[in-house]
């Protein structure tokens, strides 16, 4: 029988035995997490999960109270990305697969996302705009705007691209969403908004109604916050570069509305966004205390109110308007003081939590916590093979940059080790508007078992830090994003962590790009780079984008912002383009990619590798079999992660 248990059981066990320390193979990094997407449903009576058991990965259904097995169901290569619960009746699996579109969209591959609806009481599955409405919406989820339960019965509501019926066969009626209703029970759709090219988000009440939408032109940036069910009511708007308002959410009221605005800075349009509580009758605006600092916001399961936030710090604490959810959660959080802990589900009545503790010694575990009977029971271990005696010591590092900006990063060290000296692996973050925190990182632990020091540098440009450091990283993609990385470097060797002639580069995505960089726009850095879905030819990557979101897009106008540049043919470019420095390389290159990506398509690497091998530079590519951007699947994650350490080892040997 399956337990909810049954991984952290499987865990003990084979701790129990003991044994002379030895690093876990790198497979146990690289394998996709043994338990992920850990949800409970509203009354906290059940919980739903993605687990693996042996090498068959499941969803999985079960009581918290007795573990007993409501149903489980076989995914295989099925790419699960969250889980919802629609009150105690239903759970919703969205996933995406990379599709051709087809001669209509000149043969472009996207990822695409759907929606599987699991009924709990029987197992029984069904599709969002699956093939019982085949002729009328197509087989896409287009966003997804909640769940509610009206007249006995529940209900979704999803955006879909409607068809019109030929007379020989069905086309598009149009290429953006509609909004549709969607019986969970049977898979009966209702349309019940009409969409537009412009049209961003909807926002649907508790009694179903679409009480508020929102609009973003991309040709000439300007966004606007319609309410009433036409949209016949002006909330605000305003003009905005990089996109319009975020995701539409109740307020602390139903009469009320939250969300991430664009915000703009000195009077340009170089957008920042911060959340801002508006009426929906016409009331006034309420000011949001510490806006610019809110990474997140927090809802009821059940009346989806807004009941709290996540702050944009190190550990991304939650924060609770209730002084008695506030409690509740400090109560909680007091159970693991070691470790940093984020919440991840809870009841309606907040008497029952999942969290998530990671840091110190944890390589990450899921735990259930019943805040009544003061328990806390471990769910599962996303990475089981790895122990605490294997995890690296992790803490935030302070440096400047040349120009004196105050910077700060991520340092990984070897398990036990003193931190002096050590080969170094550098691993910028993708993005580049992202950012890398504290706790237990597949990554950069996989490389740290193997002897290095692993620092992940959080350069100008990424998010977290406000906008002005943001901003700060307008114009210097190659530039000072890329110093700020090696200024960074030399900080470590000052103090004596890091050895600065032993030192690889390695990332992912904007992060591969930065890998490219180091050994190319700069030289005498690093021994050996990995890109792992690099961009390399910063100008085709900007026609392709173009293609996809259109010229005049705030896609381009922030990849253009980032790059400093005004077209793809900018002169500019030609500096801070590996592929057009590729002669100037000073160290072995290994390119890493995914077939099926979407994002960073597979020609950036194969242009890369062309203009190296021109160049007489040793370079190495591999291509990996139905991936996409994110390695979403664990047998060519495994083959990314082994062929990442192997490389640095060859190139850059720990002892």
């Amino acid at each position: 029988m399956i337990r909810l248990a049954f991984v952290w059981l499987f865990v003990v066990a084979l701790l129990a035995g003991g044994r002379a320390y030895a690093a876990p193979p790198v497979e146990a990094y690289g394998k996709l997490p043994g338990v992920t997407d850990v949800t409970l449903s509203p009354s906290g009576d059940h919980v739903a999960m993605v687990a693996t058991d042996g090498k068959k990965r499941s969803i999985y259904i079960l009581t918290t109270a007795d573990n007993k097995p409501l149903c489980t169901g076989a995914i295989g290569s099925l790419k699960v990305r969250d889980l919802t619960w629609a009150g105690e009746d239903y759970v919703l699996v969205r996933a995406t697969a990379t599709v051709n579109l087809g001669m209509e969209f000149g043969s472009q591959r996207d990822e695409l996302a759907t929606v599987l609806v699991v009924k709990v009481s029987s197992g029984e599955v069904t599709q969002v705009f699956g093939r019982r409405h085949a002729q009328k919406v197509a087989n896409s989820v287009f966003g997804f705007y909640g769940t509610q339960q009206i007249d006995g019965r529940w209900y979704g509501w999803f955006g879909g691209i409607t068809y019109a019926q030929g007379t020989a066969d069905i086309y598009l009626n149009h290429a953006f969403p509609d909004l549709y209703r969607v019986d969970l029970e049977n898979g009966d759709v209702q349309k019940v908004a009409s969409g537009s090219e412009d049209i961003d988000e909807w926002l649907v009440s508790t009694s179903g109604e679409v009480v508020a939408r929102s609009l973003y032109d991309e040709r000439h940036g300007t966004w606007q916050i319609l309410a009433g069910r036409d949209g016949s009511q002006m909330i605000t708007g305003g003009k905005a570069d990089f996109g319009g308002a975020g995701r539409l959410h109740l307020g602390t009221s139903p009469d009320r509305l939250v969300v991430d605005t664009p915000t703009g800075m000195s009077g340009d349009n170089h957008d920042s966004s911060a959340f801002r509580d508006f009426s929906l009758t016409g009331g006034a605006e309420r000011p949001i205390a510490n806006e610019a600092d809110v990474e997140n916001v927090l809802f009821d399961p059940v009346s989806r109110l807004w009941i709290g936030e996540t702050l944009f710090n190190d550990e991304r604490e939650p924060t609770f308007f209730a002084p008695a959810l506030e409690a509740r959660w400090r109560g909680a959080r007091k159970a693991f003081p070691k470790n940093i802990v984020h919440l991840k589900s809870w009841s309606s009545d907040f008497n029952k939590l999942v969290v998530f503790t990671e840091g110190g010694d944890d390589p990450g575990t899921y735990w259930f916590v019943d805040i009544a009977t003061r328990h806390a029971a471990p769910i599962g271990y996303p990475y089981p093979l790895v122990k605490s005696e294997d995890v690296g010591a992790v803490r935030m590092v302070d440096w400047r940059a040349a120009d004196g900006m105050a910077l700060r990063g991520v340092l990984t060290v070897p398990p036990g080790s003193p931190g002096k000296s050590l080969p170094l692996v550098v691993l910028p973050h993708g993005g580049p508007e992202s950012r890398d925190y504290p706790g237990f990182d597949w990554w950069a632990q996989a490389f740290a078992s193997r002897g290095y020091a692993v620092f992940q540098p959080n350069f100008r440009g990424s998010s977290g830090y406000g906008v002005a450091f943001r901003n700060a990283g307008f114009g210097q993609w190659g530039r000072k994003m890329q110093t700020d990385i090696s200024d960074g470097v030399a900080e470590l060797a000052r103090q004596g962590i890091v050895d600065p002639k032993r030192a690889c580069i390695v990332g992912g995505s904007y992060g591969g790009y930065a890998a490219l960089a180091g050994v190319t726009v700069q030289q005498g850095l690093y021994r050996c780079a990995v890109a792992v879905a690099g961009v390399a030819d910063l100008s085709s990557f900007l026609i392709y984008d173009s293609k996809r979101a259109g010229y005049r897009s705030s896609t381009m106008r922030y990849w253009k912002a980032f790059m400093g540049v005004t077209s793809s043919s900018d002169d500019a470019l030609n500096a801070i383009s590996p592929v057009e420095q590729a002669a100037r390389a000073d160290a072995p290159i290994l390119l890493i990619h995914g077939k099926d990506d979407t994002v960073v398509p597979i020609d950036q690497s194969e242009k890369m590798e062309a203009a190296l091998k021109r160049a007489g530079k040793p370079v190495e590519l591999v291509t990996m079999d139905g991936e996409d951007h994110w390695l979403s699947r664990e047998e060519t994650r495994i083959q990314m992660l082994t062929a990442a350490v192997a490389f640095v080892q060859k190139h850059n040997p720990a002892n």
